[in-house]
């Protein structure tokens, strides 16, 4: 009776409402890009576009104590959408034109965003410390605002992930197919590279930017081994991503735990449990047929 009281109560806060609205929706959305990215081994893409975000972070505290907001960090979130967007276009022009390689790209990404996002915040009159809550993610801080804007973007990006599935699969598989089958590749990289930043922005409240990228991959991750399609790894992956966000963030409501690396941690002993456990039952690993599935084929069809 007293779990079911405790239960009770933790629904019944508006604090853990928001939060766990806002989980369910970083849950579901999270791992749909994800899917593309893995599929494109840019795994590490969600991460050099985290580091960014928190530049974007320190801009919006900027601006709101500049404007005299309440708090000072109201546009933090809008900062690192902002910021987002454009460092994951400017890392796409950079793989486009070949300048430089993806990794040396990335690692741009890193360092320029998390020394942005230090030496702004300091102009803004914060320290570092102000920070830590985008870092690691901090679901205490979740407004009403921020749910309605998590909404919004998470709407964006699975109406684009799932809406155009059959294209972006098609591009992340074969990008010279996809070009020669007449699809629009470079306006579909763009897509991709804005709907990993809005991603992004959506799971930083949840995990923070240093995280966020875990909580896009390990759940397709751990989908990989339990589907032999893209259709069918995307829609195990959403499902994960939303039990473990639940769950995670539910037992940070019991115990004084980071909500962003109980997730993660949650995330990685699922894939830990799958990967013992599967073997044992004499299943093939997925993925190990070079050949297409027969959804994967419609896909590819349907893109063509």
């Amino acid at each position: 009776m007293d779990v079911l009281t405790t239960l009770g109560a933790m629904l019944a806060s508006p604090l853990m409402q928001r939060a766990l609205i806002v989980a369910v929706l970083v849950g579901v959305a999270a791992p749909v890009m994800g899917t593309y990215l893995v599929q494109r081994r840019l795994a590490l893409l969600g991460d050099g576009i985290g580091h960014v975000a928190l530049t974007g972070v320190a801009m919006g505290w900027l601006a709101g104590s500049a404007a005299g907001l309440t708090p000072h960090d109201a546009l933090a979130v809008p900062g690192a959408v902002v910021a987002s967007v454009v460092g994951a276009l400017l890392i796409e022009v950079v793989r486009e034109r070949g300048k430089t390689s993806g990794d040396v790209a990335l690692a741009l990404l890193f360092y320029g965003g998390i020394a942005g996002g230090v030496l702004l915040i300091g102009l803004a009159g914060g320290t570092t410390a102000n920070l830590n809550g985008y870092l690691f993610g901090s679901i205490a801080t979740v407004s009403t605002l921020d749910v309605w804007l998590t909404v919004v973007l998470a709407v964006v990006i699975l109406g684009a992930g799932l809406g155009l599935r059959p294209a972006l699969f098609a591009l992340c598989h074969d990008e010279e197919f996809a070009r020669a089958a007449g699809l629009p590749v470079r306006a579909l990289n763009v897509l991709v590279a804005v709907m990993a930043a809005l991603t992004v922005s959506v799971a930083m409240r949840v995990v923070g930017v240093l995280l966020v990228s875990a909580l896009m991959i390990v759940p397709v991750a751990i989908a990989q081994l339990l589907s032999r399609s893209f259709r069918s790894t995307m829609a195990v992956a959403m499902g994960i991503g939303v039990v473990v966000c639940v769950v995670g963030l539910s037992v940070t409501y019991f115990y004084a735990l980071s909500p962003g690396a109980t997730i993660v941690i949650l995330a990685i002993g699922v894939y830990a449990v799958v990967s013992i456990v599967r073997p044992l039952l004499g299943r093939p690993a997925a993925g190990t047929d070079p050949h297409l599935d027969v959804d994967d084929d419609v896909q590819v069809r349907e893109a063509a």
